[in-house]
């Protein structure tokens, strides 16, 4: 038997690892994916939920101070003079 006999046959073993450990993987990444958007469903049903037992406090920004000032547009040229 000679080298290249030797060379070719490593050759397809670690093609065929290869190609297996690739297939694993891409169930693993399909599961990890298929978990990923459940969770994310699962999130906004429980948003949802929680929406309809207390609005205000889901609203964004309750947990920022509110203040009592306007804010108003101050034109550039105003600010030259």
């Amino acid at each position: 038997m000679s080298i290249e006999w030797v060379i070719a046959g490593a050759a397809v073993a670690i093609a065929v690892a290869a190609l297996l450990k690739a297939r694993r993987l891409a169930k693993r990444l399909e599961r990890l994916t298929e978990s990923y958007w459940e969770l994310r469903y699962d999130h906004g049903q429980l948003r949802a939920r929680v929406n309809r037992l207390d609005p205000e406090a889901s609203t964004p920004g309750a947990d920022a101070p509110q203040t009592t000032g306007t804010t108003a547009f101050v034109p550039l040229s105003s600010l030259r003079r």
